[in-house]
């Protein structure tokens, strides 16, 4: 038993040395970043990162522009649009309501915040968005103006009815615009 231990031994000694080579570095850290290199703009990241369906990782790269560039419609709008996609309701309303009140909206923040209102029940203030961001559009979306239509029929048929209860579900359309279908 002496024998097959004192062989195990020796023949693990040189596996080890072996694996201790001259050329190996010596610490095995992760390369160091080049102060002078260029960083990619955390936008262009952050929306890469969206249409990869990465949307906590997309929420960080838009903090990151903040960080950089301040907190600009678009920021606003790009980090409203990742937290609908998340399913956070409250900050995407909270965010997207920022944008339009500082005037600076365009047709999609109007329409994703819309989509926002529509998944909480908010239907009559929903269809006042998305005729907003419909005459913004100039009744050129068509996801646009699918949802007004939904909308506005929502309100038309505002009495409860169990039986007609109908499941909706948000489809991305685009850069950050959101269309509420149907599931058949």
């Amino acid at each position: 038993m002496t024998i097959a231990r004192a062989d195990r031994a020796a023949l693990l000694a040189l596996v080890l040395a072996a694996c201790g080579t001259a050329d190996a570095p010596e610490r095995t850290f992760a390369p160091a970043l080049d102060p002078a290199g260029d960083a990619v703009d955390g936008m262009v990241v952050g929306h890469r990162l969206m249409r990869a369906g990465e949307y906590d990782l997309a929420l960080d790269a838009f903090r990151r522009a903040g960080a950089e560039r301040g907190l600009t419609p678009e920021v606003l709008s790009a980090m409203g649009t990742a937290n609908i996609a998340l399913g956070r309701l409250n900050q995407a309303e909270t965010l997207l309501r920022r944008v339009t009140d500082s005037g600076a909206a365009w047709p999609e923040v109007w329409n994703n915040l819309g989509v926002v209102l529509m998944e909480r029940g908010e239907t009559a203030e929903a269809a006042q968005v998305f005729r907003r961001a419909y005459a913004l559009d100039d009744g050129e979306s068509d996801a646009i103006r699918d949802n007004l239509r939904l909308a506005l029929e929502k309100v038309e048929n505002s009495t409860y009815d169990p039986g007609q209860e109908q499941d909706y579900k948000l489809v991305r359309r685009g850069s950050g615009s959101y269309l509420i279908r149907r599931v058949p």
